[in-house]
């Protein structure tokens, strides 16, 4: 089945054969939203919401759109601007567009060149517990690193070599 994000959002409100794809809610370029906004269906934005966006399903953030505070959603794309920390279980696409300050907690993190994110990210679907473990060859490079550290403590600078 086709993503809600691989189509235009003409092509989304205008389809009516499957639920997933549908549009629910639409927040037009001239609309300013205060307060939070809370939705069991799919979202587009493409005017501002200064509160909280809650969805359980997908979350579309358009190019030229704000969303000032927290995000939280199933799966989203932000090609425009959110200054709050968002919380996506499956996945996170950032366009080349989207600018975020605030954390990232998703599952899946797509970021295209030119997106910025100002904040920590953090992803989910990878399991980080084995890296958390340091084991025996990990201790040897470790060790290696201090006598390295060690030896050069007790090194002079030397002067540059004159140039003939």
């Amino acid at each position: 089945m086709p993503s809600l994000f691989s189509k235009s959002v003409e092509e989304i409100e205008h389809k009516n054969d499957s639920d997933s794809d549908q549009v629910d809610t639409v927040v037009g370029p001239s609309v300013v939203v205060e307060g939070d906004f809370v939705s069991h269906g799919n979202i587009v934005v493409k005017g501002v919401v200064s509160g909280n966006v809650k969805t359980s399903q997908h979350l579309l953030v358009e190019e030229g759109a704000k969303i000032m505070a927290h995000v939280k959603a199933r799966s989203a794309k932000v090609a425009g601007e959110v200054r709050g920390n968002i919380k996506v279980k499956d996945t996170l696409e950032l366009t080349a567009t989207a600018k975020v300050l605030g954390d990232v907690e998703c599952g899946t993190l797509i970021v295209a060149g030119g997106a910025g994110i100002n904040g920590k990210c953090t992803t989910l679907a990878v399991d980080f517990s084995s890296l958390k473990e340091t084991n025996k060859e990990d201790k040897k490079i470790l060790g290696l690193r201090k006598k390295s550290k060690i030896e050069l403590a007790g090194f002079e600078e030397q002067q540059p070599m004159a140039s003939v």
